[in-house]
């Protein structure tokens, strides 16, 4: 609206100056080397003007032509760049897509197109060279690399993935080192970092970058309190095996108290308050934990702390450990490892029942073990002892350590996974089933273990039964006491 308004004062300003002069016209008179010219004001005025419009065209014009070599020039150094840009692109496409010689070629092409580029260029001809299997020449490129400011932080970068890729941890620990100096806010430098020094055991220096991620804000505060806790619970192991029991005992309780959840620390801290004879805090730990989360590992160390070696001084101390969250599963189950070893039937039945062996229900594979303990041990039935443990090959497996990177399943809990490495990344819970024997009724169990007692004069007499008969006659008195021994709740 405004420029409306401007045009149309200034049109004004035009129209009453044309009628200005008209009506004042006025003379003008020209003499020049023998020549006169007499005209009107108007038109002398306008003659004026002409010139300069011709005058300016005339400059422009000339500048054109001055101009048009550079303009010239410039064009084609943008094509070129286009072109160098594009090669560029394509490079880092197929360097994604894994076509090794594609990524040489744009590699090359880019290199000559973008003389001014030199960084990117050096990138993907590392890259490509990486992707073609060539180290020797992607090394030369990422360290090519670290002489130029602006990608000094990439070419360590390259160097680090290539160390940790060959494995070669000190050199990686170097490398992520200087990276983490250039570039302290990186989450993924930090990350390596702490992986790499955690990885090999340096654990202060993993404590001080676990606190500058959190600080940081690269970590959520829950996980770098996890870690915390992980961390205090390594050095606890480092000062007892230096004997350093007090200071031992002090990093267990911080990682006791940072990750309560954190089973290994908590069992350590149980075994130590009953080492060092404080029966009434280890109980206290230990019945603390059980309420939250209950563990099997948990039940021997409690039974230590309680002063109960074996019989009816366990089940006692069961009682009391259970009572804490009598409804989970886990405490019925400790319940019948102690009414069991005790030799109360009846009692251990009853738990077993309740932990999963009752009608309907799909009992674990340790259910079935300790029930298979119970029918031998109380009424010397090896036959349902063995419609047990027939049961417990298709059962759902005992609950483990389970690595949630790569699924390894474990008995000993460790802060990195023995297979990926990973940093605390064992959880309790089933292993991924393993589809074994199909599971068998008591019914067909029992005809099987029937059709073995005639096996030895008359054969099987189909191969099913066969199979679940050979797995039954692997079963004796003896076999039954020493699988019961070792089961683990």
């Amino acid at each position: 609206m405004w420029r409306w308004i401007f045009f149309l004062a200034f049109l004004c300003f035009v129209v009453l100056g044309v009628v200005w002069f008209v009506q004042n016209p006025g003379d003008v008179t020209l003499e020049w080397q023998g020549w006169r010219l007499d005209t009107s004001v108007g038109v002398m005025m306008a003659a004026v003007l002409l010139f300069a419009a011709l005058t300016a065209g005339l400059y422009r014009f000339w500048r054109f032509l001055r101009a048009v070599p550079g303009e010239i020039t410039t064009a084609m150094k943008e094509r070129r760049q286009r072109k160098g840009y594009t090669a560029l692109s394509s490079g880092m496409v197929a360097v994604a897509a894994g076509d090794a010689p594609e990524a040489r070629r744009q590699a090359r092409r880019a290199e000559a197109l973008l003389s001014d580029s030199a960084p990117l260029t050096r990138l993907l001809s590392a890259q490509s060279a990486q992707l073609d299997g060539d180290e020797k020449a992607a090394e030369k490129f990422f360290t090519d690399m670290l002489d130029d400011p602006e990608t000094k932080f990439l070419g360590l970068r390259g160097l680090l993935t290539q160390a940790v890729k060959a494995g070669n941890k000190s050199r990686a620990l170097e490398l992520a080192e200087a990276a983490h100096r250039m570039q302290p806010g990186s989450e993924w430098v930090a990350a390596t970092l702490f992986e790499l020094q955690s990885g090999s055991g340096a654990w202060l220096s993993a404590a001080d970058t676990n606190d500058d991620m959190a600080k940081k804000r690269l970590l959520e505060k829950p996980e770098a309190e996890r870690r915390r806790a992980v961390i205090a619970f390594e050095l606890s192991k480092e000062s007892e095996d230096a004997g350093d029991s007090a200071k031992a005992l002090k990093q267990l309780k911080s990682a006791a108290d940072m990750a309560p959840d954190l089973i290994p620390a908590v069992v350590a801290l149980v075994r130590r308050y009953t080492a060092d004879g404080q029966h009434r805090k280890a109980t206290s730990v230990a019945e603390k934990t059980w309420a939250k989360t209950p563990h099997p590992d948990l039940l021997e160390p409690y039974w230590d702390a309680r002063k109960a070696p074996d019989g009816i001084a366990r089940v006692k101390a069961s009682e009391k450990l259970a009572a804490v969250n009598s409804d989970h599963p886990e405490s019925h189950v400790a319940l019948a490892r102690a009414a069991l070893g005790a030799e109360l039937w009846g009692e251990a039945r009853k738990h077993l029942q309740e932990a999963g062996a009752g009608d309907g229900l799909e009992p674990q594979a340790r259910i079935c073990r300790m029930m298979a303990e119970l029918e031998e041990r109380e009424n010397g039935d090896l036959t349902k002892a063995r419609e047990w443990l027939v049961r417990a090959g298709s059962a759902p497996g005992d609950e483990k350590w389970v690595c949630g990177e790569c699924g390894n399943a474990v008995a000993v809990w460790t802060s990195h996974c023995g297979n990926c490495n990973a940093f605390d990344s064992y959880t309790w819970r089933t292993p991924p089933h393993i589809s074994g024997l199909p599971k068998p009724s008591f019914a067909e169990s029992g005809s099987a273990l029937e059709g073995d007692d005639r096996a030895a004069t008359t054969g099987p007499k189909d191969p099913d039964a066969s199979d679940v008969a050979a797995v039954a006659a692997d079963v004796t008195p003896a076999s039954v006491h020493a699988r019961a021994a070792t089961t683990k709740t």
